[in-house]
C-alpha cells in the first residue's frame, strides 16, 4: 500500500534554533513520543520527549543534539517496512523523507495500524493456522502450495517465532473445511501448531490419551 496519503504536515516542526520549551508546548498537546527536528530544511533527527523534559527549557535543541535519534522512512516504502520502523525505534511519529532526503512531513503510528487491521490478513473471513518446520526446511511456495492445493488461498503469511532451530509461521487461508489442509502439512513434515475443534488427527490423539488414562487407572 503507498504512504503517501498518509503524510501529515499538522504540527509546526521544530528548528535547531527553537527552545526546548517551545517543543514542550508541542509534546504537551500532542503526545508524541518523538518531534522531528530541522535546520532548515534538512532532518536533523528526532527529540524524544523523555529527553526534552529534563533538558533546560530556554535553551535551544541545538545545544542537545547529541540527543536527536535519526530514524526516518522514505516516501516509498511499503507499510510493512514502516511498521517495523516504529516498533525498532519505539515511536508513534515516523518523519518521512524523499529519495533526496528532502523532509516531507511524518506518519502517525495509528494511521499505519489502521491500514494492517483493513488489509485481507485481519479484514477478510477465512482461519488462522499455525504451523512449524525446520529453520532451513520451510518454504513460503511450499506452504501457498499445500493451501491452494486444498481449494483455497493465502490471505497473507509470516514468521511468527524461531526457536531451537525451529520456525513458526502462522498464515490466513480462505473459509474451507480445515482438515484435509491439516493432513497435508503434516505429510509435507509441518507440525500443526494451533488446536482447531475439526482437526480429526488431534482429536484422535485426544481420544488415544483418554483411553490410556482410563487403562492407567484401572
Amino acid at each position: 500500500m503507498n504512504i503517501q496519503p498518509y503524510i501529515l504536515n499538522e504540527i509546526k516542526i521544530p528548528q535547531f534554533h527553537t527552545p526546548i520549551f517551545e517543543v514542550l508546548k508541542i509534546f504537551d498537546v500532542s503526545a508524541y513520543s518523538h518531534l522531528p527536528v530541522l535546520q532548515g530544511d534538512i532532518y536533523m533527527g528526532s527529540i524524544p520527549v523523555a529527553d526534552a523534559r529534563i533538558f533546560e527549557p530556554q535553551q535551544p535543541v541545538e545545544e542537545f543534539q547529541y540527543a536527536l535519534e535519526g530514524f526516518f522512512v522514505r516516501d516509498t516504502d511499503n507499510w510493512i517496512d514502516v511498521l517495523h520502523n516504529f516498533s525498532k525505534n519505539d515511536a508513534n511519529l515516523m518523519p518521512v523523507l524523499d529519495e533526496n532526503n528532502q523532509f516531507l512531513g511524518y506518519l502517525e503510528l495509528q494511521d499505519i495500524m489502521n491500514l494492517f487491521t483493513e488489509s485481507p490478513f485481519l479484514n477478510n473471513p477465512g482461519s488462522i493456522i499455525v504451523v512449524e518446520k525446520g529453520i532451513k526446511d520451510y518454504s513460503f511456495s511450499e506452504i501457498c502450495q499445500i493451501v491452494e492445493s486444498n481449494g483455497t488461498h493465502v490471505l497473507g503469511a509470516f514468521v511468527s517465532g524461531t526457536e531451537n532451530d525451529r520456525t513458526q509461521i502462522t498464515l490466513k487461508t480462505g473459509s474451507v473445511p480445515l482438515n484435509a489442509i491439516f493432513q497435508t502439512f503434516r505429510r509435507y513434515g509441518y507440525e500443526v501448531i494451533s488446536q482447531h475443534p475439526e482437526d480429526s488427527f488431534s482429536s484422535n490423539l485426544q481420544d488415544r490419551s483418554r483411553y490410556l488414562d482410563k487403562y492407567l487407572n484401572i
